[in-house]
């Protein structure tokens, strides 16, 4: 189970924070991300870290948007700043106990994020 936090409204060129926690039976999680989605359009990766500190970033969001892992709490934060209206979608978290920045097995529920005046 994935719990996710945080979302909301901001205005354009703020920051906001979004957190995903997930709760596992035996083993530790390695992939976690976060995706966004569009009424529309494709799910498409945000970032994404593996617990042996691999990293992915969507060029959208290179030197905007900051991904960090807790592997000990199974936790990933996305921290979100210079936000732009464009940035606005609902945010997935995603996980997978494998080795992996984008194929992800289980899925949040989903957090908006609206950029907005």
């Amino acid at each position: 189970q994935l719990v996710e936090s945080g979302g909301g409204l901001v205005q354009p060129g703020g920051s906001l924070g979004l957190s995903c926690a997930a709760s596992t039976s035996r083993f530790a999680i390695n992939g976690l991300g976060w995706y966004r989605q569009a009424p529309g359009r494709q799910r498409e990766l945000v970032a994404s870290v593996t617990s042996g500190g691999r990293s992915k970033t969507a060029d959208s969001v290179k030197g905007r948007f900051t991904i960090s892992k807790d592997n000990a709490k199974n936790s990933v934060d996305l921290q979100m700043k210079s936000l732009k209206p464009e940035d606005t979608d609902v945010y997935y978290c995603g996980a997978s106990y494998k080795n992996t920045l984008d194929d992800f097995q289980y899925w949040g529920q989903g957090t908006q994020v609206t950029v907005s005046s």
